[in-house]
This record gives C-alpha cells, structure tokens and sequence, in this order.
C-alpha cells in the first residue's frame, strides 16, 4: 500500500488556508513596528517587542507538533490546529492595531506588544501542522511540488497583505493620515480585512482535504521499511527532548543553515522600515510624521514585491532541483537573498528597491520550499509533526537572539543607523548558503 498521488488541485486546496496565513503574517512583518512605534516605541527597542513572537513559537511549536501527531477526531489530525490557530490569529489582527482601545486598563504600546504575541503565537499553531500535513499525504516524489505550491500561495497571500495598506490608501481613497499616537484607517482596514481572509482560507482548507487514518499511515511506514523503534507510540510529551537529541543528521546540519536564514530574515522584517525611512527617504529617526507613514506604505509595496517573486519562482522551484539538485537550488536562493539585502545600503532612491527585493525573493521562496523538502525524507512518518515543531527551534532561536542584542548593537554600535542591521541581515544569508553544502539529502533524486 503507498500513497496515492494527487492532483495539482488536490495540493492546491490542502495548502490553500496558508494564504490566509501569509496574508495576516505579511501585515504583522510589514506592520507591526510602525504600529509599536506609533504607540511610542523607539526604534532601538523595536527588537524587544518583537522577542515575545519567537519565544511563543519557541515553547508552541513542539507542543504542537507532539499532540497533532496523536490527534485524531472527526476534523482528523492536523485540521484541528488550523482552525483554532486561525481563529486566534484573526482576533490579534483585529486588535493590535486597536490597542489604543485598552488605553483605560494599560498603555497602548504595551497592548500591542502583547497581540502582536498573541498573532505571532497563533500562526505557529496553524502554519507548522500544514508542513506536517504535506508530508503526511504526499509521496516523496511529490513533496517538493507540496512544498513549492504552499510557497506559492505563501507569496499570493503575502502579496496581498503587503500591499493592501498601500492600495486602500492610494487606489480606493482611505485616509492614511492620523493623529499623533493613533494608527491610520488604511492600517485598520488592512487587518481587518485580513483577519477575514485568514479564516476563510482555512474553512477551504478543512473542508476539501482529507486526511489518511491512523491504520493507513502506520501501513505507509510499514511498507517504506521504518524500524519500529522509530514509529512506537511514545505516551510522554517530555519524550519530545528525548526526540531532541535524536534528531536525523539531516536535520542538524539543516539546523546551522536554518539559524543564519532566520537571523537575517528577522532584521530584516524588524528594521527594513526605519532603516529605509532614514537611509534612503533621508527621514530622522524620530519623524513618525506622514512622510514616515507614506514611507512605511513604500516598505509594504516592497515586502509585497519579494513574495511576488518569490510565488512565481515558487513555480519552477520542482524543475530547478530536479535539474541541479534540492541543496543546490537552495543555496543558489539564499545567495541571491544575501545580494539583495546587502545591495539596499547602495541603492540612489526608492525605486531601485526592487531590485534588491528580487533577490530577496527568490531567497524566500527557497527557504519556504527547499528545508522542508530535503528534512521530510529523513523522518519518520509517525513523528512528522513533531519533528516539524522541533524543526522551528532553528527558526525561532535566531529570532531571540536577534531580537535580544539586534537593538543594543544598532543604538550603540551602528550609531542607532539601522540600516546595518540590513547590511548584517545580507551577511547571514550569504553564510547559510554556504553552509548548505554540508547537508546530506536522504531522498534527492540527484544528490545522495
């Protein structure tokens, strides 16, 4: 008995909630910091507030792992976490920006610090059991089609939740204006309107997917020759440290190159709109005027334009590492990220953006698509969800750490120039390219 394979439409569909995902998180990486710096926040203490999403994900992401391994009801294994993962997100969305409601009980920079965890917290519970989920029903000849297409829809997402603050202000007349401390309509709208779109892109997902029983998954491992030892059913949830230690070699070596990605990934999204307000609009660092806020709508046409990239690159992603190989398509795409946010320190002006997101982009899409590709061949098909959520270790660690010394570092050695934080963002890259070499792909068709 193997797997069945699925249509493109199939994929489509099993991923399709990570739209709604990547719309409500592009808002928050696009957003949030301008929204923490309307509230009063400066912007050597932005990295502070946004400590709380990766160390939410840092104690999330496993537990979740664990218990949608061992879940099943009438929604079926990972469903369940979609749903209630959306749901929570969504009511952040609403929120965060509508901290200043709460201003009667504590202050409003403090609010949104704490729905901006909320939100953060809340698409680890949805995002990691979709990754688990195309392992589950995909064979390993298809993974990097299942992965490739989540990227895809990643980037339409993305594109949209970037752009919207942009596009309601300019195309459709919503006022990007506001008084000192307040956050402007267009800001407001956009996560409301997001928050929609998150919940509806999930019901598509848990309504047209069906998930394999118990019975067939244990007979999928049986007949791809796991050892049993690998698949027994552990009763502990402190045996996910047990499962720590005995991560696939895989997997430690993709853990280095996950760090670096993650590291630049987070300086980039914490800093990319003061470091551009100041570096290329010639904005001070404390302007949060409306020159600010048209410059921070610029930076979400810019974030949009990467995931554009990255979901039309997406689409050739399966061709390019079948012709090169999974680790050489993946190390191509984080060089082409270190270029691209190392060229922003030299642009003349803001159009020229777009040629450093391009390169960002095609690094994104590898970064969605190629880990988890190359890492779902050495795991066991029983502890996929939970090695999935141990594999976020290597993403939320960098981000802590980052989020821990990146402010420090940007007031008192980069003279509270937060461009070189960027500029940091490009080196990270460009080291976890080269640490890619190292990895041993189990199941590339090319490379053994």
């Amino acid at each position: 008995m193997k797997k069945r394979h699925l249509s493109f439409w199939d994929i489509w569909n099993m991923s399709f909630g990570f739209l709604g995902i990547q719309m409500g998180f592009a808002l928050q990486n696009a957003n949030a910091s301008r929204i923490l710096q309307i509230f009063g926040a400066d912007v050597h203490e932005l990295s502070w507030f946004w400590v709380v999403a990766p160390l939410t994900g840092l104690i999330v992401q496993p537990i979740i792992g664990y218990y949608s391994d061992r879940t099943w009801t009438r929604l079926g294994r990972r469903r369940p976490y979609f749903l209630t993962g959306a749901l929570l997100a969504s009511m952040g969305l609403i929120l965060m920006p509508n901290a200043d409601m709460f201003t009667a009980f504590m202050p409003a920079l403090w609010v949104g610090a704490g729905m901006l965890m909320i939100m953060d917290a809340s698409f680890n519970v949805a995002m990691e059991p979709f990754r688990a989920l195309v392992a589950d029903l995909l064979p390993s000849d298809q993974r990097t089609l299942g992965f490739s297409i989540q990227t895809v829809l990643i980037g339409i997402g993305a594109v949209i939740g970037s752009w919207l603050p942009y596009a309601l202000a300019n195309w459709f007349g919503v006022s990007n204006n506001a008084a000192e401390g307040e956050v402007p309509f267009n800001l407001l709208l956009s996560f409301i309107i997001g928050a929609a779109v998150l919940v509806i892109s999930i019901l598509v997902t848990v309504f047209t997917t069906k998930e394999y029983s118990p019975e067939e998954l244990a007979q999928f491992a049986a007949n791809e020759g796991e050892k049993e030892e690998e698949v027994e059913e552990e009763s502990s949830l402190l045996n996910i440290f047990s499962d720590f230690k005995k991560m696939p070699l895989t997997m430690k070596q993709l853990s280095s190159v996950q760090f670096f990605s993650w590291f630049g990934l987070f300086g980039m999204w914490v800093f990319a709109t003061p470091a551009i307000a100041h570096h290329v609009y010639g904005l001070s660092l404390d302007d949060h005027g409306d020159a600010y806020q048209t410059a921070g709508d610029w930076v979400g046409i810019l974030f949009g334009a990467y995931n554009a990239v990255s979901a039309v690159y997406a689409f050739f992603l399966p061709a390019i590492a079948k012709k090169l190989g999974r680790k050489m398509t993946y190390a191509i795409g984080l060089f082409c990220g270190g270029l691209g946010l190392l060229s922003i320190y030299f642009v003349p002006n803001e159009n020229w953006l777009f040629l450093s997101m391009f390169g960002i982009g095609i690094a994104w899409a590898s970064v969605l698509a190629m880990p988890y590709a190359i890492l779902a061949g050495s795991i066991p098909a029983k502890k996929m969800g939970v090695y999935m959520g141990i594999f976020n270790f290597f993403i939320v660690i960098p981000q802590i750490i980052n989020a821990i010394i990146g402010g420090p570092i940007v007031k008192y050695i980069y003279g509270g120039n937060p461009i070189f934080a960027l500029v940091i963002s490009g080196v990270s890259f460009l080291i976890a390219a080269v640490l890619v070499v190292r990895v041993k792909d189990v199941d590339d068709t090319i490379i053994s």
